[in-house]
């Protein structure tokens, strides 16, 4: 099993290359860097934390944008992400 401390820095790695900011609904701008809070539930079994879900929830608009980068692509379409919008009580993107 690969530890969390080795994944944080590469999901960190891959948020810096595609930190590039997808309009989308006024008032929002999706910044792929404010989930960086998440990367410990995306990666392993940790539950999501408070901030997590915040951040998810500002960042919900712009889940269909992250799909459609092949960098990201992974994260959302994952069963972590399944587990981390139930705990945060988001539903998934439906693009």
């Amino acid at each position: 099993m690969v530890k969390v401390t080795m994944w944080v820095p590469v999901l960190a790695a891959i948020l810096l290359v595609t930190v590039a900011k997808i309009p989308v609904a006024e008032g929002v701008t999706c910044t792929v860097s404010e989930l960086f809070p998440c990367a410990p539930a995306y990666t392993s079994s940790s539950p999501p934390s408070r901030t997590c879900c915040t951040k998810l929830r500002e960042q919900t608009p712009c889940f269909c944008g992250y799909l459609r980068n092949p960098s990201l692509r992974g994260y959302i379409n994952n069963p972590n992400s399944r587990k981390v919008s139930s705990i945060c009580k988001i539903s998934p993107p439906r693009c």
